[in-house]
């Protein structure tokens, strides 16, 4: 049987599911907005990414070394934010892919630099060609005003001069 504390509170369950959540506090923070932004996007880049069997961190690499063969490990890793022993790893297995190659760096004989291979640049190609088409599609609701206005305003939040440097 129920009692007069137990019917209040399935009535005011009730009454609480009928209502909107108020996420207004949620919504007025950037990292949430931006965290609801990425998981939006995510799985539109995992899905489309899979036929060239790429990570998010692996498309970073190879797009980067596309723009600017012949870097180090170090700058590379300082500018995906990845340790150096990580992006040890996933160079051997972009090495093992045939994507890219180590050289030993003609003016430190200590250091290597990065170079894609054919088929990395291939690959790379496509994938940042993808890439810009899942961008378009995923922020279709804004001009391109608005997108580059956007980016801009998150670069501002984790760029810094040296970083542009990296």
């Amino acid at each position: 049987m129920a009692t007069r504390q137990n019917v209040k509170l399935v009535t005011a369950v009730q009454e609480a599911a009928g209502q909107p959540l108020d996420q207004s506090l949620l919504l007025s923070l950037v990292g949430y907005n931006c965290r609801r932004a990425y998981l939006t996007i995510v799985p539109h880049f995992e899905e489309r990414m899979k036929k060239f069997n790429l990570r998010a961190v692996d498309f970073s690499v190879l797009s980067l070394l596309h723009a600017n063969p012949n870097i180090t490990q170090k700058r590379l890793s300082k500018a995906v934010n990845v340790s150096p022993p990580n992006l040890a790893i996933l160079l051997d297995k972009l090495e093992e892919r045939g994507l890219l190659v180590r050289q030993r760096n003609p003016l430190d004989k200590r250091s290597q630099t990065l170079v894609l291979t054919a088929e990395g640049t291939r690959v790379c190609v496509k994938a940042e060609k993808t890439v810009a088409e899942l961008e378009l599609e995923a922020t279709s609701m804004l001009t391109d005003a608005e997108r580059g206005e956007l980016v801009k305003l998150l670069q501002k939040i984790f760029l810094r001069d040296d970083d542009a440097q990296a």
